[in-house]
């Protein structure tokens, strides 16, 4: 598999472009900003395009949540890169799975394409998000059944580790969930690059 995770994805551009040997320009990504719908503020989400362009890749946006079928079919199966966006990871998992888009990201990562995730996009990866309900409210996702998420791999990415204004909110969640779950803190200044089974944590040398 090819996944990339990122807490601030505008952060840590530099090393997905190191992490595709930058290929990555002049390739389409499909874009997928549904989680920051439920939130208020949505800069990070301006930072991580801008990042992508500089990163010469071309944005084809996907709104899962109001979406046709037909459209979330053709993108997903279209573009060479899937990006899924930060903001709540509830509504986010919601949408995934009302649309069907979740199975078909899944066969599509299985299948070898290349995905990225920011924060919520890095969590839903993980088999449940239910450990993340310190740092989203649950109560924007009124129609998810179940916390389950999307299992493309084994462990919890928890992001935004010792960053303001989720530091202690991150901290609650290794003090409940850290001896029962295999989670994986990383900052924003950080990335969590899978290539085939290899799992590694990498840090960004840019500026703080």
């Amino acid at each position: 598999m090819n996944i990339f995770l990122t807490s601030s994805f505008a952060d840590v551009a530099d090393l997905f472009v190191a992490f595709t040997q930058g290929k990555c320009r002049g390739k389409r990504v499909t874009l997928i900003p549904t989680a920051s719908l439920a939130e208020e503020v949505n800069a990070y989400l301006i930072a991580a395009k801008d990042a992508l362009v500089e990163a010469g890749l071309v944005i084809d946006e996907l709104e899962v949540s109001t979406a046709s079928q037909e459209d979330i079919v053709n993108k997903l199966e279209r573009n060479e890169f899937i990006y899924v966006a930060g903001g709540n990871t509830f509504f986010l998992l919601q949408e995934l799975k009302r649309t069907g888009a979740d199975k078909l990201i899944v066969e599509q990562v299985r299948a070898g394409k290349c995905y990225i995730g920011e924060s919520a996009g890095s969590a839903v990866l993980a088999p449940s998000i239910e450990y993340l309900q310190r740092l989203d409210d649950p109560s924007a996702a009124p129609d998810l059944e179940s916390f389950a998420s999307l299992a493309l791999i084994d462990f919890y990415p928890l992001p935004h580790y010792r960053n303001p204004p989720f530091k202690e909110a991150v901290e609650q969640v290794l003090i409940e969930y850290g001896d029962t779950l295999d989670l994986r803190p990383f900052s924003n200044h950080q990335a969590i690059a899978i290539a085939g089974n290899h799992v590694d944590i990498q840090t960004s040398a840019k500026p703080l």
